[in-house]
């Protein structure tokens, strides 16, 4: 068995008395929780040369500067400050402390629920430190949301943590993945989302951010994340979806093939005619769901970070989320926009979504998942499926077998707009199926190379995704 982690109190207390460790602490916002855990914990006068706060906007950017977009919850923010007390740090007390002296900077930027405030309860977090005397400094940055109704239990989780980041960052800085699951010590799930990860600096240049990204899938930290389209960044979903009307579509795209690319495409074009959608800044953005595969316990994070490949190679942003239902990915997404939403699905998803099975053990089943699926005029685009080989033999949204007990519900959804059918779709295409081609890629080369786009194919054959192998 493993041990038990060391008490909030106790890690604070532990680094209290490391006295060749020195920094300061800078909190905005909800409460200084960070700071108070190191001073009931005794002992901070040997590692804390100073804390500050800041509550005032006006005394924010006189410190750190002021921002553009006038928000304060930001990556950006928090990067001033960190940037800015760091360099203090260095100047100030440098020369009169040991040669043996390693220095940081721990700042967060937090807005809490209050009785003003009802909206996201957010923040940034970040640490910036020295792992060895006299170094170049390292950064590591979370984003996180807190999921406590009250302000007071809010600002709790912020103090711990930033013990269990400050604390991490020191002792588990060569266990990347040990330090992301030491962030949840002593804090009850779901209490806290860390949605986000980035380690930058000479000493985490061999961490790939994208694989931290989805362990705090794996390790329940949070339920989605977000690869920006360059194959390199990690991108915020505020960042990202800000006022953004988003069409997603949802598959496995083990791999993305040519059919995936033409439902999105054909769902894009609906998209773009619906009055309020802004088809200048609408996006396509692809959703793995990762939920069966952890149901299953085979999280493999390269064959995972191969399809986010695939699709970023075609300039789409990629989620992976843990949300098995529609529905839960439709409420993450309103969270960040108050665009149009959509979804491009295919015949066997929309038989999914007609299927009993599916809501197994969800309060108010198939009806109250649909409602709250629909509950901001969200639209379904269906694309449709041949039958048996048969070019005649089509199924779209004016003949899909619904089940007889909610053909009239499916009725309604079709009059009302709800669920409408891509028309407008490659016929070329419709006998492509990704289970087939997974199962040639691994045979090697072969007819397979025409189901998938050019660029997605080389890409497979030179990184030998999906189990491909070359043969003579």
């Amino acid at each position: 068995m493993s041990a038990e982690p060391l008490t909030t109190m106790q890690k604070a207390f532990a680094f209290n008395l490391d006295r060749d460790k020195y920094g300061t602490i800078a909190e905005i916002g909800a409460g200084q929780e960070v700071s108070r855990c190191f001073f009931r914990a005794g002992g901070a006068a040997g590692t804390i040369a100073k804390t500050i706060s800041a509550y005032d906007m006006s005394f924010s950017d006189a410190i750190y500067g002021e921002e553009e977009n006038k928000r304060y919850v930001t990556e950006n923010r928090l990067k001033k400050m960190l940037d800015k007390e760091f360099g203090l740090v260095l100047q100030r007390v440098s020369n009169a402390r040991p040669a043996t002296s390693t220095y940081f900077a721990f700042a967060n930027t937090v807005t809490a629920r209050s009785f003003s405030h009802r909206g996201e309860s957010h923040g940034w977090l970040g640490i910036k430190l020295q792992l060895e005397p006299g170094a170049t400094p390292n950064e590591i940055l979370l984003h996180i949301r807190m999921l406590d109704e009250s302000h007071t239990l809010q600002q709790e989780v912020v103090g711990i943590l930033g013990v269990n980041l400050i604390y991490g960052a020191f002792h588990y800085h060569h266990q990347p993945e040990k330090l992301i699951q030491s962030l949840g010590d002593n804090l009850e799930y779901g209490r806290l989302e860390v949605d986000l990860i980035r380690f930058t600096g000479p000493d985490f240049k061999h961490i790939d951010n994208r694989f931290m990204a989805l362990k705090l899938v794996e390790m329940n930290l949070t339920d989605a994340v977000v690869f920006g389209a360059d194959r390199k960044t990690l991108v915020h979903p505020s960042e990202l979806f800000y006022s953004r009307d988003i069409l997603m579509m949802r598959s496995m795209f083990r791999p993305v093939t040519k059919v995936s690319v033409d439902m999105m495409t054909s769902g894009m074009e609906i998209f773009a005619r619906i009055p309020e959608v802004d088809s200048a800044t609408a996006m396509i953005v692809p959703e793995i769901s990762v939920a069966e595969m952890r149901r299953q316990n085979q999280f493999d994070m390269q064959d995972i970070l191969n399809r986010v490949d695939c699709l970023n190679i075609l300039k789409y942003p990629v989620v992976v989320s843990n949300y098995l239902r529609y529905f839960r990915l439709a409420e993450y997404l309103d969270r960040y926009t108050k665009g149009k939403i959509a979804f491009v699905i295919g015949i066997p998803n929309l038989e999914m979504l007609f299927d009993d099975a599916y809501y197994e053990g969800l309060k108010g089943g198939i009806m109250g998942a649909f409602a709250t699926l629909f509950d901001r005029d969200t639209h379904l685009f269906v694309y449709p499926m041949r039958r048996n080989d048969n070019p005649d033999d089509i199924i779209t949204t004016e003949n899909f077998p619904a089940p007889e007990h909610l053909k009239h519900f499916y009725a309604h959804l079709r009059e009302n707009n709800k669920i409408l059918p891509v028309e407008k779709f490659n016929d070329a295409n419709m006998h492509i199926w990704p289970e087939d081609v997974l199962k040639h890629i691994t045979q090697g080369p072969g007819e397979w190379q025409a189901t998938v786009p050019t660029e997605v194919y080389n890409e497979i054959v030179k990184q030998c995704m999906f189990g491909f192998c070359s043969r003579a």
